[in-house]
């Protein structure tokens, strides 16, 4: 590619076409900082792009939607000049947390711990819901706390500050962690309620904890699989029960008439 201006390159399309890159080098890394139409524009990009890594007074802030860097390339910029550390990802680092930002009004905010997670991994929305792409996958972040794809906020995890862009681990506190099961204040008592949906939900039983909710879960879907309902369950796995315990539990536990005598259509 041929040098023009300061900081821009020109470059072809596949239909041969010319645009122009622009680029910067700063504290010996090399910074890609977008494809323009015009020289000028590019140029004027590289020159921005200089200014937020020299001028310590030029904040988020500051950034208009007109400007020839894109918001999550200033978050990229200011990052490293105030961090020392270049995330290609926007991430700007504080003493114990750090911001992922979508917009100035949109962002997370995660524990350092995700940092690395984070800084290799780009989120992206539909619907409502967060992803990232891991190994080919679309994983949705609330998958690092424990929580199922088809939670619901205020139902099965809630935030304790009430800030739903607050993802640190302190602040999001699960509620409902298993398939079917929902905690409910009984006589000032939390127990567990279960049910389980076939053409519509049907009530497994009210038990007090919930691993015994959890296995109640399963034994309500094996019930229903050999009554003849065709519908995949996902059995809830629980951490630090034996089978013993577990095979103890699974034939104690009672399940609802409307359950055990339940006929296909």
């Amino acid at each position: 590619m041929e040098k023009q201006l300061p900081g821009v390159y020109t470059a072809k399309r596949k239909d041969q076409t010319v645009y122009y890159r622009a680029s910067l080098t700063y504290r010996n890394k090399h910074i890609s900082l977008g494809s323009y139409d015009c020289a000028a524009d590019a140029h004027q990009a590289y020159v921005l792009a200089g200014s937020l890594l020299n001028d310590t007074s030029i904040t988020l802030s500051h950034y208009q939607p007109a400007s020839l860097l894109s918001f999550l390339k200033w978050v990229c910029l200011l990052n490293y000049r105030d961090n020392g550390i270049y995330f290609s990802t926007p991430i700007y680092i504080r003493p114990k947390f750090f911001y992922y930002y979508f917009s100035l009004s949109e962002f997370f905010i995660f524990d350092l711990e995700d940092l690395f997670y984070y800084s290799t991994r780009r989120i992206s929305r539909r619907g409502g819901h967060y992803f990232v792409a891991d190994y080919g996958m679309q994983i949705n972040i609330m998958s690092r706390y424990g929580i199922k794809n088809y939670a619901v906020e205020g139902r099965d995890y809630r935030f304790r500050n009430g800030n739903n862009q607050d993802m640190r681990y302190e602040n999001v506190e699960i509620i409902n962690r298993y398939n079917g099961v929902n905690a409910v204040s009984i006589d000032g008592k939390i127990r567990y309620q279960v049910k389980i949906h076939v053409k519509g939900n049907i009530t497994v039983g009210t038990y007090d904890s919930e691993t015994e909710a959890a296995i109640a879960y399963n034994k309500a879907a094996d019930l229903l699989k050999k009554a003849g309902v065709d519908k995949a369950y996902t059995p809830n796995y629980m951490e630090g029960i034996s089978p013993a315990a577990y095979a103890d539990l699974y034939a104690s536990i009672k399940i609802s008439a409307g359950i055990r005598h339940y006929r296909c259509e």
